[in-house]
């Protein structure tokens, strides 16, 4: 089974080199065998003189394709995790009040008094 071909990609630094070696080139039929040892189409040649001469070569480095990384704000993490926990206590407090309701269903139904706070603490 035949692997399949993936587009190749030339580095700035490559390009710059094959266009020096492709320029100092004097005999007949020079060019052609850089090309054949490259593998390289002369179409790249002329593409790479092109942006060559509109300076797009000279600055050139190797850069990532895809998205930009985003720069990771510190306090991002802590701003998340104070969210999450925000979200858990809201959830438990929502609990808690339907317990209570709950409760205060079931002592009106039993007809069972709720015990006040000062019941609670003793002091009444």
């Amino acid at each position: 089974m035949l692997a399949k071909a993936t587009r190749r990609r030339f580095s700035g630094e490559y390009k710059r080199g094959i266009l020096r070696e492709a320029d100092a080139a004097r005999d007949v039929g020079e060019i052609g065998a850089l090309l054949r040892r490259e593998g390289l189409y002369s179409s790249h040649l002329n593409t790479w003189r092109r942006a060559r001469e509109r300076g797009e070569l000279a600055g050139l480095s190797p850069r990532r394709r895809g998205r930009k990384v985003k720069a990771v704000n510190p306090l991002a993490k802590r701003v998340a995790e104070l969210e999450r926990d925000k979200r858990r206590l809201e959830r438990r407090l929502k609990q808690a009040e339907l317990l209570l309701e709950i409760q205060k269903k079931a002592s009106q139904l039993l007809e069972i008094p709720l015990a006040s706070r000062e019941d609670e603490d003793g002091s009444a």
